[in-house]
């Protein structure tokens, strides 16, 4: 397992003013003035006009409210050493803080600052003084975390313990490395910084190495009058928001805040010198605006990571540049088979076999919430070329299904290969996603060759990776050591939860698959991503709050699922809520539901924010149907676990769509929905367990109704609902009223 060192001394100026600062460090670099961020959420668009009679969810925010981030407490606790007065450094009108060390005590001067959430930025330290003698002024040191568990006179994750050993300068201030901007040594290869952090916790201690002689001494004392970090991401204040979320049922509604904020701290400029430094530094990305693979690593844009990440991005505020810087830069750097790099990272040639798919569902994605088809037109032959050259030559011939003989790996870097559920059905949904996108540019060849060729992919791996004696699809592929052509008898919740989306199976099929999955993986923190150990040795207890998502969006999909899918989202997303750091959702969770590569795991990871689409898509019900919402559908599901209200708001292209229903304690049904006039779409109108004989809208009877038409009888139908079409406007709809 990884071990992160990040010794960040400062050398503290004594100075004859006192109680003044005497200068700017960041990370502990001397001199260096805190450089002007630009913050990506003041250029945000503020079109949309706020109801104030609807601003009950600004309390939910948890951005900070400015640039300028100040911690919230000083763990007394972890308090040792000599300090006078730790409380100093919160309050600007404070006496500073001060750790004092004499020669030959034993007890370092040390304590912890938390900023009460996890945040992203520059930390600056400003000193009030500190002592002097002839062998060089007193040294601090810093070491950051997202955890206490991880807390310790090294940091979590540092970017130098990934450098390679030519480019590394230092481990801390003890061995070489570059230094470049704003990570590097003051002085030659001593009093050296790492850089940008994602953390909450910031342990300081006065220390020093003796290879930093003469400007540092491990004895005296230092006065600090100050510390702030400078806020490097999206922020996400109320004034950003576009769209916004509310239930009955208060938890949900908070961590779907939460969830924006997890992705809006992975959101800022893609800069070389605070990317991962594996070689992911790219001058075609150099000053865009991107969503980073979490707040402290990898920090290079992951595509799979789109699929949630981005969605998150569009239904919470309107920047859509982020995600589109970085589909673009991909599609920029494809294969000359077809095959499109996962990340900049590797100087692009990471070779993940999955990512290529997501960047086509992705691209869908993008379309449809944003109606950028300018966009889809210019790349429409980077993705004809990926699916229908690099997968279409991975379709063996004798099953006419994906089987992955090469690649380094995917999502989570699984030891599978051979005819995997997984791969199949994301190619499917692939499929599907570049044949919507077939149809809106008018190439009617290529959506029906992709939907018949998604459709035979469906049968085939129905009939080849079914598992009848559980009613779950195999994961298809061999045990280890197995021939390639067996099965291991083993069960994934990637596959499992694609299938069902895809439409790969019915709704009988659906509820199997789900049933058994649920009881059969179902941990404290969430449901793991295998059912068994048999491919690698813990993936039983391992959960992905991002491949989660796509067996809860199945859940919320099949119907009489969705019980099961509000009680999976209170042990997945109840559990890092309220584990350190929580607030922000981790990139994995592992046995006994700690972070699953210790502290090396990213605690706040854009692809765990599922709950944000999960919310707005389903419990609200609003999704697009057509490019940028031209078309659309309002379909809630109102019998999802005690929820009796929703209300929100998803911000489109052409203006808000705002819906709110409630169920009335007299059993009747009501929803009031106000989308932009210029479009159009279809109401779902729940029908089970409501007299569903008397649909009113707008005050008349639905078949009587203005700027509507039945799409389907109103009757009792076998999913609980009934269609209506509606134009743009403002309605109200009560059911057995």
């Amino acid at each position: 397992m990884h071990k992160y060192r990040d010794y960040v001394e400062l050398e503290a100026i004594s100075h004859a003013i006192s109680n003044m600062v005497a200068c700017k460090f960041l990370h502990g670099v001397l001199f260096t003035v805190l450089s002007a961020y630009t913050v990506s959420g003041a250029a945000v668009s503020r079109s949309y006009e706020r109801d104030l009679q609807n601003s009950s969810w600004h309390r939910y925010v948890r951005s900070p409210s400015s640039t300028i981030v100040k911690p919230e407490n000083i763990l007394f606790a972890n308090i040792t050493g000599n300090v006078t007065n730790p409380n100093g450094l919160l309050k600007a009108d404070s006496p500073p803080t001060i750790l004092t060390r004499k020669e030959g005590d034993t007890d370092i001067p040390s304590l912890v600052v938390d900023f009460g959430r996890n945040v992203v930025g520059i930390v600056s330290i400003h000193f009030a003084g500190s002592s002097n003698s002839s062998e060089g002024f007193p040294g601090l040191k810093l070491a950051f975390s997202e955890t206490q568990h991880y807390l310790t006179n090294v940091s979590d994750f540092t970017r130098s313990d990934n450098m390679g050993a030519d480019q590394k300068l230092t481990n801390g201030t003890d061995q070489p490395y570059t230094w470049t901007d704003q990570a590097g040594c003051q002085y030659d290869t001593k009093v050296c910084s790492d850089g940008l952090h994602g953390f909450r916790y910031l342990r300081i201690w006065l220390g020093a190495v003796e290879g930093d002689a003469p400007y540092t001494q491990q004895y005296g004392a230092v006065s600090i009058s100050n510390i702030e970090l400078e806020w490097s991401a999206y922020l996400g204040t109320p004034d950003t928001y576009t769209g916004w979320f509310e239930c009955s049922d208060e938890d949900l509604t908070q961590w779907w805040y939460d969830g924006v904020y997890t992705t809006d701290m992975d959101t800022y400029t893609f800069l070389a010198n605070e990317t991962d430094p594996r070689n992911s530094a790219s001058s075609t990305l150099q000053g865009k605006e991107v969503i980073f693979d979490g707040a402290k690593r990898d920090r290079d844009p992951y595509v799979g990571d789109l699929a949630v990440a981005a969605l998150t991005s569009y239904l919470s505020h309107d920047n859509p540049d982020a995600t589109r810087n970085i589909l673009a830069d991909l599609a920029d750097h494809q294969r000359y088979d077809g095959w499109i790099p996962p990340a900049s990272i590797n100087n692009y040639t990471l070779d993940l076999y999955d990512y290529p798919m997501w960047w086509v569902v992705c691209t869908a994605d993008l379309v449809m919430y944003t109606g950028d088809t300018e966009f889809a037109s210019k790349y429409y032959d980077v993705m004809k070329k990926t699916l229908d050259n690099y997968y279409a030559q991975n379709l063996a011939s004798n099953s006419g299904l994906l089987n992955k003989t090469n690649g380094y790996g995917d999502y989570a870097f699984l030891p599978r290969s051979g005819v995997i559920t997984y791969y199949n059905a994301l190619y499917i949904h692939a499929l599907h996603s570049a044949a919507q996108l077939a149809d809106i540019l008018n190439h009617p060849e290529d959506s029906s060759a992709w939907n018949s060729r998604a459709s035979a992919v469906s049968d085939k791996i129905l009939a080849r990776n079914w598992d009848p004696a559980v009613g779950a699809f195999f994961d298809g592929g061999p045990c280890p050591n197995n021939a390639a052509d067996t099965i291991c008898n083993v069960h994934a919740q990637d596959g499992n939860g694609l299938a069902v989306l895809s439409g790969s199976v019915n709704s009988s099929l659906a509820i199997s698959l789900l049933d058994y999955y649920g009881n059969t993986t179902s941990r404290p923190y969430g449901n793991a991503f295998y059912d068994n150990d048999l491919l690698s040795e813990g993936f039983s207890q391992r959960v992905y709050a991002f491949i989660s998502y796509f067996e809860l969006a199945a859940r919320f999909a099949t119907p009489g699922a969705s019980h099961s899918a509000i009680e999976e989202i209170k042990r997945l997303y109840g559990w890092m809520s309220t584990h350190d750091p929580e607030v922000t959702f981790w990139e994995g969770i592992g046995a006994n539901g700690s972070p699953y590569e210790e502290g090396f795991t990213s605690m706040a990871h854009g692809w765990s924010t599922g709950i944000v689409p999960l919310m707005s898509s389903y419990i609200l019900g609003v999704k697009p149907t057509g490019p940028g919402f031209r078309t659309w559908q309002i379909c809630p599901v109102v019998d999802a676990g005690d929820l009796t209200w929703a209300r929100g708001q998803a911000g489109t292209p052409r203006g808000p769509i705002q819906v709110s229903w409630s169920k009335v304690d007299n059993g009747t049904f009501e929803m009031h929905i106000e989308v932009p006039k210029d479009t159009s779409g279809v109401v779902c109108v729940p029908t089970t367990g409501f007299n569903s004989t008397r649909v009113l809208m707008d005050g008349k009877q639905a078949r009587q109704a203005a700027n509507a038409s039945i799409v389907g009888p109103i009757a009792t139908s076998g999913d609980g609902y009934e269609l209506i079409q509606v134009d743009g406007g403002s309605h109200t709809i009560v059911v057995g009223a």
